[in-house]
């Protein structure tokens, strides 16, 4: 395709005589000429054609921006379609003949006619974030308001730091935020639901979408994933940029699908930098050590879709073929047996008799080359199709007496169709027979609602089922302080996924029924296990009694699973390509953060 130059100006609306953009694009959201012919002159500032040189981005257009003259600057996205008229490049002054259209939220020019018509230096207007104010997306979500910059060419200073990588394997998305990363709100701060509507603007002001210029998802390179020289190859929420230009628009990314927001879309390279580089293994120190671990559903029964795990035969979850299966057991046992505890609480086991939890010691014993590891063998527990579970070095240390579980059964606050039951275990340890109970949970998930219960969201920033999840933990405070497997022994400590972030009501619970937090009384950032929303938090706790906690050396997450994108994990839909799998890595083992405490017994 060869540019072609005008010697005239081609007829434009009724008139022929060239708009401004800034006129098209109004002082409003939706521009008052959509449906009506205009003619433009502008510069280039982003090619983003299908079918032309540059295969790295396809939009289906390109954006212009007023000419440096111009009394008041603005952009708009140009869609010239699968086979544009001529090729542009950025710098090229344009003259566009077309119709306006409303198109997902933004507004664009359909060109019928263009031609080059000179060329100038596209300068790029400075966007600081935080934006002033806030607008409501078309999903009802918090954005920052950046209408007027609609189009236009923009630099974003920084540092800006990458706050979500879920969209980038499937829609080549990265949520970045001005200054520092983003928590939960009830991470840090008493539950309220003013301030916590306050939270969430404050945090769309700061936000905004880098995506990769892409209309297709599912893009192989994944553009973004190697940004950061970190030395293994991945992006990881934390990383960062000093800045970023790009034009910016407002769409769903990769055609209509994806979060609706304003998203950026590159045409200088970005620069990540890795200031959130991988970790090795926490070193917590003890004789001791007991971790937790979220397996993300691993099933010994492959997804076919059919109703069948569980003692209610519900859907299946995890791996979908014995392919995806043998990815994700190979990637817990990598991280497990880097973790080298003593004792391990799973959570997100298929609920079965014994083969589920009996695949992961097989597995992670051959992998150490030993016979070391052993399952505490409970059977089932409870009706769905999820269950905790108990792993333990064998030469270290062995159950002392039976497991104990906590339902509905035990004490009516804890509600066992909602929330997992608790399982208890003592441990005795092969040294010195020293006694430590291990109490492992997986309260109810805030992702859907507990209406039916009379349990509503009280819109405080603690989600969904709030009121049962608090029930269950003053339930379980009092039931693991009571000894409820006869150990003779007040060290007990209480770990798992409670689904509830370090200030929310459940947390507080345990604490006001004398257990101490160990995760919450350390210094340095805030503790986080998991990343939803693009915002970091701690599902995962450890909190023990206190005549365990004197014994304690030290308790840390450690970060493999929450800051990693989902391109590392075991699943293999939507064309990914199978090569990019690292069995011997731990990093995207989970979504959950694995929890390590050390303890002088």
């Amino acid at each position: 395709m060869l540019a072609a130059c005008l010697d005239e100006p081609p007829p434009g609306g009724s008139a022929g005589t060239p708009l401004s953009i800034a006129t098209i694009q109004g002082d409003g959201h939706a521009s008052e000429y959509a449906g009506l012919p205009v003619t433009i002159r502008a510069v280039v500032t982003g090619d983003f054609q299908d079918g032309d040189r540059d295969e790295s981005a396809d939009l289906g257009g390109f954006f212009v921006q007023s000419l440096p003259d111009a009394a008041r600057p603005a952009g708009l996205f140009v869609f010239d379609g699968p086979d544009p008229l001529i090729d542009v490049e950025v710098g090229d002054i344009v003259i566009v003949q077309g119709t306006v259209k409303e198109h997902f939220g933004e507004t664009q020019l359909v060109a019928g006619n263009v031609a080059v018509d000179g060329r100038a230096d596209p300068v790029p207007i400075d966007l600081e974030l935080p934006a002033d104010g806030v607008a409501l997306s078309e999903d009802g979500e918090p954005i920052a308001d950046l209408e007027r910059y609609e189009g236009q060419l923009v630099r974003l200073a920084g540092p800006l730091v990458v706050t979500d990588v879920r969209e980038l394997e499937r829609f080549g998305a990265v949520r970045l935020a001005a200054g520092d990363r983003l928590y939960r709100y009830t991470n840090a701060r008493a539950p309220d639901r003013q301030a916590y509507r306050e939270h969430r603007r404050n945090n769309a002001k700061r936000s905004i979408l880098l995506d990769d210029g892409r209309r297709e998802s599912n893009v192989v390179p994944i553009r973004y994933l190697h940004g950061a020289s970190t030395g293994d190859g991945s992006l990881r929420t934390g990383d960062a940029l000093r800045q970023v230009t790009g034009t910016l628009r407002y769409s769903r990314g990769s055609g209509s699908n994806g979060a609706a927001g304003w998203r950026l879309m590159p045409v200088v390279t970005p620069e990540f930098i890795a200031r959130n580089p991988r970790p090795g293994v926490p070193d917590v120190g003890g004789d001791t050590r007991v971790a937790s671990f979220n397996v993300l559903n691993y099933f010994s029964t492959i997804d076919r879709g059919e109703p069948e795990c569980g003692p209610d035969k519900k859907g299946c979850r995890g791996a979908d073929s014995e392919q995806e299966r043998r990815r994700q057991l190979a990637k817990i046992v990598t991280a497990l047996a880097l973790i080298d505890a003593d004792i391990v609480g799973l959570i997100e086991l298929e609920n079965n008799a014994y083969r589920s939890l009996n695949e992961i010691v097989a597995a992670l014993n051959e992998r150490l080359g030993e016979d070391r590891y052993r399952a505490v063998a409970t059977g089932t527990i409870g009706r769905g199709p999820i269950k905790t579970g108990f792993i333990y070095d064998a030469t270290t240390t062995a159950p002392y007496g039976a497991f104990a579980l906590l339902d509905n059964s035990v004490d009516p606050r804890f509600n066992d169709r909602r929330n997992r039951p608790a399982l208890a275990q003592t441990f005795a340890t092969q040294a010195g027979g020293q006694r430590l109970t291990v109490v492992v949970n997986h309260l109810k998930s805030k992702g859907s609602p507990c209406d039916e219960d009379g349990d509503v969201d009280a819109k405080d920033g603690q989600g969904n089922c709030n009121a049962i999840r608090t029930a269950a933990a003053a339930a379980l405070a009092e039931w693991a302080a009571g000894d409820p497997t006869g150990s003779g022994d007040a060290d007990v400590l209480v770990i798992g996924d409670l689904n509830a972030y370090l200030a929310e009501d459940p947390v507080r619970a345990l604490e006001a029924g004398g257990f101490i937090n160990l995760l919450a009384r350390r210094d340095g950032p805030p503790p986080y296990s998991f990343v939803f929303d693009g915002q970091a938090g701690l599902l995962e706790h450890a909190l023990a009694t206190p005549s365990l906690a004197a014994q304690v050396v030290a308790a840390a997450e450690w970060h493999i699973n929450a800051d990693e994108p989902a391109a590392h994990d075991y699943n293999l839909e939507r064309g990914r390509d199978p090569a990019r799998f690292d069995a011997t890595s731990p990093y995207r083992a989970s979504d959950h953060d694995p929890v390590i405490v050390g303890m002088d017994l």
